[in-house]
């Protein structure tokens, strides 16, 4: 299983009172009045469908070759080869963009206890270790030894993770102009990189010769396993012990993804600004539907151009802009509903799920393959095969998302959340 990142914040991060079961709610204006459901909702939400991998319902689409529905599920929940994006490939990027929208709540309630800055900095660089080597720690199972890896979603966002809260630190200025100058700097060195020659070997790099997914030209410094990230890797990956040495990885995630990645979370610190700020509704979703339409619009424009590709794998400026910019929408429409609309009950699940999540990130790591074992050893496979043959692994998915999710709301009652 391929696993994305929980958000770093945790839902103390989004708070002016620490209360969870009962939320100070919303004017009807959408003012800053109190705890903000929808990024609550949000948060849930992601993990949710990160969670679902466990359903592995894309293999349905085998059983039913001729069925669109099972078709479209198939899409949805897995990744695209390279460019564009599904509904899967937004789930990392909406992580990402929570880090930041948490920031600016846990800056003012760290600021409201008293907290110092360095005190507040030197907790920023924590969190950043303890992600980065829990990601690996997690990417390490299963292997002898340690498994060095930095292209995996923990650890991408533990390494931009100080530099982002520095920012988020800093005057309002510094927050739109980084975000550019990360994007248009990341961009700048690919675009001056030599690029892969005609005779490029690229099976020797785990890529098939005739593979469809490929440009020609300006935009081949984006290839997969032949541009600037996977070139720097070879060097970096291989500064550390390695059960063989590095040669390219095979989905084509490289290391300086992190780079634009925090121009993603910079995004989310722009919305969490603006959630915070005392806006009516109609002045909030003024700014968010300017970042959408720019966003998207810009990142539909580079990639259709060959300026810049639209790729998730090495999270191109272009990917950023664009899965920044759905990011935006769907917080929008969560705000819109949960904290304007006050319809807030629906989420309450969602809730559960994201109070929790570094927790059920690591449970989803260390405890799935436990549960279907224990599960088909005490009942067998009869139950899960209730609706034929063919549905036996999401019913046996769905039995251990179910015993899970009772773990968190145990949890959730009892108030115990797992933070860093």
């Amino acid at each position: 299983m391929s696993h994305p990142a929980p958000p770093a914040g945790n839902p103390a991060d989004n708070v002016q009172s620490p209360a969870l079961s009962s939320p100070a709610p919303s004017s009807p204006t959408g003012k800053a009045t109190g705890r903000k459901i929808s990024i609550d909702a949000y948060r849930g939400m992601v993990m949710f469908l990160m969670l679902a991998e466990i359903l592995h319902l894309d293999g349905l689409a085998k059983h039913f070759p001729g069925v669109k529905i099972f078709q479209w599920i198939q899409f949805h929940t897995t990744h695209v080869p390279w460019e564009g994006g599904s509904l899967h490939d937004m789930i990392q990027p909406g992580f990402t963009f929570l880090v930041g929208v948490a920031m600016p709540f846990s800056i003012a309630s760290r600021i409201k206890h008293g907290q110092s800055g360095p005190r507040m900095l030197f907790h920023a660089a924590w969190r950043s270790i303890v992600l980065i080597a829990l990601g690996i720690v997690l990417r390490s199972l299963h292997h002898e030894h340690t498994n060095f890896t930095f292209d995996d979603t923990l650890t991408q966002i533990g390494m931009g993770y100080f530099f982002v809260f520095l920012i988020a630190m800093a005057p309002r200025w510094v927050h739109y102009v980084s975000a550019a100058v990360i994007l248009i700097g990341f961009w700048a060195a690919f675009a001056t990189s030599p690029a892969p020659p005609a005779d490029f070997d690229y099976p020797a790099v785990g890529v098939p010769a005739d593979w469809t997914h490929h440009h020609d030209g300006f935009a081949s410094r984006w290839n997969k396993n032949s541009n600037l990230s996977w070139k720097t890797d070879t060097w970096f990956m291989n500064l550390f012990p390695r059960e063989e040495p590095f040669q390219f990885h095979p989905g084509g995630y490289a290391t300086l993804s992190f780079i634009p990645t925090m121009a993603t979370m910079i995004f989310g610190l722009w919305a969490g600004v603006w959630m915070k700020e005392p806006l009516e509704f109609s002045q909030r979703m003024k700014r968010f539907s300017i970042a959408i339409v720019v966003g998207i619009g810009s990142a539909l424009i580079l990639a259709a151009t060959d300026i810049c590709p639209n790729v998730k794998r090495i999270w191109t400026p272009s990917f950023a802009l664009y899965s920044g910019g759905i990011s935006m929408a769907w917080l929008l429409i969560l705000h819109l509903i949960c904290d304007v609309k006050q319809w807030q009950r629906w989420a309450h699940p969602f809730i559960i799920i994201g109070s929790n999540s570094i927790l059920i990130y690591v449970m989803s790591w260390t405890l799935e393959e436990p549960i279907k074992e224990l599960l088909v050893r005490h009942l067998g496979t009869a139950p899960f095969a209730i609706f034929g043959e063919q549905f036996v692994s999401p019913m046996l998915g769905l039995a251990t998302l179910a015993i899970m999710f009772y773990v968190l709301v145990w949890l959730y009652r009892k108030r115990v959340f797992v933070k860093i």
